[in-house]
């Protein structure tokens, strides 16, 4: 199990964000820079304990309508090859652990890897904030990704319920800067 390190990153990860986010074809917020906030997420482990898998839920508090965000990061201590250079979120000093690279998830091989593994019941969500602690609040409704399939994150989320009877649906909760709370679809398997 991945222990969380109660320490200092400098820059901050939503800090980085505010620089990353604009630059997604995905982000749909004003013209302006974006002010993030945590708003919800969970981790994963990795089974080699080299690699912190994070999905962080941002609400962007300067955005004239509510906009929630899933980023999921993958956290490296050294640089990931083989990756386009939009993929590098940024580089942050962690107080425990040094120089971490902090990538976008959906071009970490560990983090897909996890998160299909996730969808197919191989996997437990963990707390964000809390070492070696489930987190019940994010399930997976129906069945996980096989051969021919593809996940599908859904990076701008909107409270919904899961379909009844969809193939592979991951949902999780975040609140919105309001203190709102919300659940919704954060992934879906679909067919290639």
């Amino acid at each position: 199990m991945a222990a969380i390190h109660h320490t200092t990153m400098t820059p901050t990860k939503l800090e980085l964000l505010a620089g990353w986010l604009p630059k997604q074809s995905w982000y749909v917020g004003h013209a302006g820079t974006p002010e993030p906030v945590k708003a919800g997420g969970f981790r994963l482990d990795d089974p080699e304990g080299e690699v912190g898998i994070e999905f962080m839920v941002v609400a962007d508090a300067g955005a004239p309508e509510p906009v929630a965000y899933l980023v999921p990061m993958g956290y490296r201590g050294a640089a990931l090859e083989g990756v386009p250079g939009e993929a590098l979120i940024g580089t942050s000093e962690h107080g425990v652990l040094g120089t971490r690279w902090i990538y976008d998830g959906v071009h970490d091989p560990v983090v897909t890897a996890q998160l299909r593994a996730l969808l197919r019941g191989e996997a437990v969500p963990q707390h964000q904030n809390e070492s070696d602690t489930p987190d019940p609040t994010v399930t997976v409704r129906g069945t996980g990704p096989g051969d021919g399939f593809d996940v599908r994150l859904n990076r701008v989320l909107r409270p919904a319920e899961a379909e009844q009877g969809a193939s592979g649906q991951l949902v999780g909760g975040w609140t919105w800067p309001d203190g709102t709370a919300a659940r919704g679809v954060l992934a879906t398997v679909t067919p290639r």
